[in-house]
């Protein structure tokens, strides 16, 4: 074979070691890049997974405590004064004047009791009065007497001390008598049933011909009227503990009531009891509101209204930013570098979507709201909005 024929062979191993090197470039180049792909997925999958474990939290401000705030206590109205009527004598009721509902002054004659036998005892007493006088005057001469024949010796001086002696004994009887006959005269007095104060005869429990029995004989005594003084009401408020320092007397109140849509009674407070009940831990207060024209009726309910002044230091948050742990009630605060801090507060007043923070706080702060209970104290947070307070300081 010669040169030109041996040429071709030799070709053959460079074309071969040339594909090699493509094939091992190629291969080199999709290696790399899925090794490539694989750590940019990595990298990916780390910083999302580090960016996942960071909790996503929305944020509130405190809001400062209003300087005066409104509650609406639940109330029951009574007479300002009241009395049941009852009799002191006994007899039949002949007349009766007033009816219930019906309006009365003081000392106004309600029903008249007729008793024939107490008149007939008040006559026998007189009598009585009647011949005590005539036996003390009787005695009154004879004691004169013997006083007189004493100073001559006329008569023993024993004779004159029983005649003096008699005469003290006629006095002390007139006096019995005369007693007993003002006591019949106040007895027959009180057929006359009056009424002890101005009002309104509340209840009627008796009729014309009625018995009427005082109850001095061993029976049961009747309530024959009740009457109730309605010009100014009585309301009694159970205040509860929380707010008991406020409720202090001369404190403005409204009243109001379903019976009278968007009116508002003004009243005071003017007494409490200076007590915490300990069944219901409530302060028992007491309200006075005027009625001249008998609108608001006693027994009613009510609702008042009352305006406690609050001190302006103290703070306002949601309830749903709060932790109840064992160490106490904490809320979860972002401070810097997005870190959490877990702060102990004390609490006020509840007020249902909202809490009254006393102390912890200093107003600037920036609370979590709803805070898992996986937070911890120096956990990273991401924030991801801040959630405005109403002017009742419930988030939104």
């Amino acid at each position: 074979m010669d040169a030109g024929d041996r040429k071709p062979a030799r070709g053959v191993p460079l074309m071969g070691t040339a594909a090699v090197a493509v094939v091992i470039i190629v291969f080199g180049a999709l290696a790399w890049w899925g090794i490539a792909s694989r750590a940019r997925a990595m990298t990916t999958l780390t910083r999302d997974t580090a960016e996942m474990s960071v909790p996503s939290v929305s944020v509130v401000r405190p809001k400062p405590g209003a300087p005066q705030e409104e509650i609406v206590l639940p109330a029951t109205m009574q007479a300002y004064a009241e009395a049941p009527i009852y009799a002191r004598t006994s007899g039949y009721l002949s007349k009766r004047f007033v009816e219930m509902g019906t309006r009365v002054r003081a000392n106004q004659v309600l029903a008249e009791i007729d008793a024939p036998e107490l008149e007939q005892q008040l006559q026998q007493a007189r009598a009585d009065l009647t011949t005590a006088d005539a036996n003390a005057r009787l005695a009154q001469v004879t004691a004169d007497r013997y006083r007189d024949l004493a100073k001559t010796e006329s008569v023993p001086q024993q004779d004159a001390d029983n005649a003096a002696g008699t005469l003290e004994a006629r006095r002390a009887a007139v006096e019995s008598a005369r007693h007993n006959v003002q006591r019949l005269e106040q007895l027959q007095a009180f057929t006359r049933i009056t009424a002890p104060i101005d009002g309104v005869i509340t209840a009627r429990n008796t009729d014309v011909g009625a018995l009427i029995d005082p109850g001095s004989s061993g029976g049961s005594a009747r309530e024959l009227f009740h009457i109730a003084s309605t010009d100014r009401l009585r309301v009694f408020i159970n205040v509860p503990q929380v707010y008991s320092r406020a409720a202090r007397p001369g404190l403005a109140a409204d009243l109001t009531l379903a019976e009278f849509p968007g009116r508002r009674f003004t009243g005071r407070l003017v007494r409490t009891a200076q007590s915490i009940d300990p069944a219901s831990r409530t302060l028992l207060t007491e309200m006075e509101v005027a009625n001249p024209e008998g609108e608001l009726l006693p027994g009613a309910y009510a609702q008042v209204h009352l305006k406690l002044d609050t001190p302006a230091s103290t703070l306002v948050l949601p309830v749903n930013t709060l932790m109840f742990r064992g160490d106490g009630v904490k809320v979860a605060v972002v401070g810097g570098g997005s870190r959490i801090s877990m702060v102990t507060v004390m609490l006020g007043r509840d007020f249902g979507t909202e809490a009254e923070i006393v102390t912890g706080l200093t107003g600037t702060e920036v609370v979590v709201v709803s805070p898992p209970d996986s937070l911890a104290d120096g956990q990273e947070v991401r924030v991801v909005g801040t959630r405005a307070t109403d002017t009742k300081g419930a988030a939104r």
